[in-house]
């Protein structure tokens, strides 16, 4: 059962960028389809993007296309989410995931396994 885990959140103001980590352990990333999730308090987990087992897909949010960018490296066991320009209403904890089945999906229930989190802060 492979384990996740992200790092690089933190504290960054509007127009700033981030660029999150997503480590695994446990078993092979190349295995998986990979997704980025996040979720603000009081609100639902949502869909940020997602990346296929070779890195050759993507799909992403309407609400971060053209800002984040997901890539991966399966030699390290690594996938990334890289942000620019960032929005307060991008403040959220961000996770990343891992699918078994498929790729691409937006339903957070297709991605069995998940790392505990990073914070993202976006001040105005």
């Amino acid at each position: 059962q492979v384990q996740l885990v992200e790092s690089g959140g933190g504290l960054v103001q509007a127009g700033g960028s981030l660029r999150l980590s997503c480590v695994g352990s446990g078993g092979r990333l190349s295995n998986y389809a990979m997704g980025w999730f996040r979720q603000a308090p009081g609100k639902e987990r949502e869909f940020v993007g997602a990346i296929s087992r070779s890195g050759g897909r993507t799909n992403y949010a309407d609400s971060v296309k053209g800002r984040f960018t997901i890539s991966r490296d399966n030699a390290k066991n690594t996938v990334a989410l890289q942000m620019n320009s960032l929005k307060p209403e991008d403040t959220a904890v961000y996770y990343c995931a891992a699918a078994i089945l498929g790729w691409g999906t937006s339903s957070w229930n297709d991605y069995p396994y998940w790392g505990q989190g990073t914070q993202v802060t976006v001040s105005s």
